[in-house]
């Protein structure tokens, strides 16, 4: 017999099977129940939370022989065939290979026609943000006044590139991630049917792996019964996804805590030879470093059902608030800069350094002086050259544009010559002094006996 991979063969067959999306569950349980049904739906959420699982349970329920229903009998002709993908009267249609205007227009062309054999015929499209722009346009008349027997089930991970004008066409319902909880009970229930042993903390680094996908977490299991070849252990599980065991990480932060620091590297290096990933080592740290510091402020927070409960209480006692906060922000900007790192253990091992180089600053240390640069003795010698470029204003009061660019020259001369030869700069002020005072006198002179040329017969 041909094995049917966990995520098919579990999949929920009814609402009451349906984990995590209770708040969706309820609206069309309700709808159902009152035969308040719209004509189009559009189901949003990532992979893997039940987008298709739901569109067959809803055609279902609208097509079941003991008539349109909340709770489907699953034995009925209609039922059964649903389930079994050949019910010639609920169509799956993918938009990512039928995204153009022909597609939709043969598919809109078919919809008019009467069910052959069931109440509705119920359209299910699969990342309709696929379609095409004429595409959409191509549908919208029929899916704002579509014909009595037809039922659009709409799908996509991406409801932001679906237009305004479809939206508002349709009931619109978001599918939530799943919580690690859900999945964790999800998988004890399905291990438990298939008679195969597992540790708890096995199933959290599956469902934390899965990101709040089902079918990934399904999908994740398989493996992990195959990489096991037994029981589910949590040591199989790691190895099979290569997660970092959280003793590694501890060693890391007690390494920064000790004065000495000498395993710091060390552990970087132990990852290296066990080719641990990187990128999902700084997540790690992160992560326990969020434990740490939610036990320094609500203590109460911490679960004894966390297998590192006693180091996180531990390193709460041992580290400080702001060593905390500060390996936290290390960690997680250099996981994003880890791309740019000349390769990952490298980035790694420099934001561990990092951790450490900023660690006696939160002591009460101070940052060495800088070097004094080369041009702090200029700097010092312009100083006085520049001054005679002010006395002129001073004694004269209001100084003209004309003096003041006049005045530029003379200083930037000075400057160089004081920078260059500081010990000819003293010899050479009374000249700069009057410099400027006579050239600013001439334009006024020149304008005066300008003015006087024109007021003369």
């Amino acid at each position: 017999m041909t094995y049917q991979v966990l995520a098919r063969k579990w999949r929920p067959k009814g609402f009451s099977t349906l984990v995590g999306q209770e708040h969706v569950v309820r609206a069309l349980t309700h709808a159902l129940e009152q035969q308040r049904l719209h004509h189009a739906y559009l189901f949003t959420g990532t992979r893997g939370v039940g987008k298709t699982t739901l569109s067959r349970i809803l055609a279902k329920a609208l097509n079941c022989e003991t008539g349109i229903t909340a709770e489907p009998c699953g034995v009925c002709k209609a039922c059964r065939a649903i389930d079994e993908g050949r019910f010639v009267d609920y169509v799956e249609m993918d938009a990512a290979s039928n995204r153009g205007v022909d597609e939709m227009t043969s598919l809109l062309e078919k919809a008019v026609y009467a069910p052959a054999d069931a109440r509705f015929k119920v359209y299910m499209i699969d990342e309709v943000h696929m379609l095409t722009g004429h595409a959409f346009n191509a549908m919208l008349k029929t899916l704002e006044e579509p014909p009595a027997h037809v039922k659009f089930i709409l799908a996509t991970t991406d409801p932001q590139k679906i237009p305004v004008t479809v939206l508002s066409r349709c009931l619109q319902f978001n599918l939530k991630q799943m919580p690690a909880g859900h999945i964790v009970s999800h998988l004890t229930t399905i291990l438990g049917e298939e008679g195969i042993e597992n540790e708890t903390q096995a199933l959290r680094l599956l469902a934390k792996a899965a990101g709040g996908s089902m079918r990934d977490a399904l999908s994740l299991t398989d493996q992990a019964i195959a990489y096991a070849a037994g029981p589910l252990t949590e040591t199989a599980v790691r190895g099979m996804l290569g997660a970092i065991d959280q003793s590694v990480l501890v060693r890391l932060l007690d390494a920064l805590n000790d004065e000495s620091r000498t395993d710091l590297l060390a552990v970087a290096d132990e990852m290296a030879e066990r080719s641990f990933s990187f990128a999902a080592g700084l997540q790690d740290l992160g992560s326990l470093l969020h434990k740490i510091a939610l036990a320094q402020y609500a203590p109460q927070a911490v679960s004894d059902e966390w297998p590192e409960a006693a180091d996180v209480r531990r390193l709460a006692q041992a580290l400080s608030p702001e060593a905390v906060q500060l390996y936290y922000q290390i960690a997680t900007r250099a996981r994003g800069d880890l791309g740019l790192a000349p390769d990952e253990y490298t980035g790694f091992s420099m934001a561990l350094l990092r951790m450490a180089a900023f660690t006696p600053l939160l002591a009460g240390g101070t940052l060495a002086e800088p070097p004094t640069p080369q041009t702090a003795g200029v700097a010092r010698a312009v100083t006085p050259a520049s001054a005679p470029s002010r006395t002129p204003m001073a004694e004269t009061g209001r100084a003209s544009p004309s003096s003041a660019a006049s005045a530029s020259p003379a200083s930037a001369a000075s400057v160089a010559s004081s920078a260059v030869s500081p010990p000819a700069a003293p010899a050479a002020q009374p000249e700069a002094r009057r410099a400027p005072s006579a050239r600013s006198s001439a334009p006024a002179d020149r304008s005066e006996e300008h003015t006087s040329e024109l007021q003369s017969p």
